[in-house]
């Protein structure tokens, strides 16, 4: 790859005998952002996030009135990051291109950042067994998906606090996750309502995933066990969304997580400092086209209790 493109580099598209020059035949990923965080515009070089515990439970009256204490949260913050690139383009290779490939690189840079920002938020859940976190410093240090979450209360955390396993995607591990999920609990050790509805699969586990709750993305469903010879009705039938993630597959073809999609909205967040900016120049001594494209965004979460996710070997 050349730079700056200059017309050495790309004498073909100075010749009119070409049938046709192909660019970018091939369509990017979705987008997943919007579909899964919690997008925040901010003013500010970092975001930071805070909690206060629930009032612990009312005590029997002995006499005399108990005064409750109420225990802080962890502090999370979110730095949003640089991200720039450039392109310089010879005068005389825009002048002579015989079939606007050239300008249409330009127009490559915002793609190009589109694809940062895709492969930057698939890592919340690629990376969700890690402790090391890429925008974000957690107050409490352990992983999204972790079985070392702790609390500021005291409460013991021997049930309730754990949302990794290691169990392979199948109508019964779905089935049990869902109620560990259902047993979550707050930083006082109480029982919380927690709604598990959504499926995150990468493609590879896609068609089994749809087979277990009886799903398709098509709006087709079936209440039949696919366990079953005897067409016993599937008790995750209509209780799930699947989402297909293309980019989990590159960090793991087995991993999968299931999600409060409302909670999640409400604590994966993506943070938006800078909007993409687009600046063109031509430089005085040489002509030659320069653009660039400059952005500042980040993502992180103030709370785990979300998700469950199984990493799978």
């Amino acid at each position: 790859m050349g730079n700056p493109l200059a017309s050495s580099q790309f004498v073909r598209l100075l010749d009119d005998r070409l049938r046709k020059v192909a660019v970018d035949n091939y369509k990017e990923l979705p987008s997943m952002i919007d579909r899964l965080f919690g997008v925040i515009k901010s003013d500010k070089a970092w975001e930071e996030f805070y909690g206060v515990g629930a009032v612990p439970d009312i005590p029997a009256f002995s006499g005399q009135l108990e005064y409750l204490g109420v225990a802080p949260q962890y502090y999370t913050r979110i730095e949003p990051k640089e991200y720039a690139g450039g392109i310089a383009i010879e005068r005389k290779l825009i002048d002579d291109d015989r079939y606007d490939v050239i300008k249409s690189r330009q127009n490559g840079l915002a793609e190009s950042l589109r694809r940062v920002r895709e492969k930057l938020g698939a890592q919340a859940f690629g990376y969700a067994f890690s402790s090391a976190m890429t925008f974000q410093t957690s107050e409490e240090g352990v992983a999204l998906c972790s079985s070392s979450h702790t609390t500021k209360s005291g409460a013991s955390t021997s049930s309730g606090f754990d949302n990794s396993g290691t169990t392979a995607l199948s109508k019964t591990a779905i089935a049990a996750t869902r109620i560990l999920m259902r047993q979550f609990k707050n930083e006082l050790g109480a029982r919380i309502v927690i709604e598990p509805d959504t499926l995150l699969v990468p493609d590879n586990l896609y068609d089994t995933a749809c087979e277990a709750v009886g799903w398709s993305e098509s709006g087709a469903q079936s209440q039949l066990d696919p366990d079953s010879g005897n067409n016993k009705i599937n008790p995750q039938y209509k209780r799930w969304t699947v989402i297909p993630y293309p980019r989990l597959d590159d960090y793991d073809t087995n991993n999968w997580f299931m999600i409060d999609s409302k909670k999640m909205k409400e604590y994966l967040l993506w943070i938006d400092r800078i909007a993409p900016d687009v600046t063109t120049t031509t430089d005085f001594e040489t002509y030659m086209i320069k653009q660039a494209i400059y952005s500042r965004f980040g993502y992180g979460w103030t709370d785990w209790r979300w998700i469950y996710g199984h990493t799978v070997s």
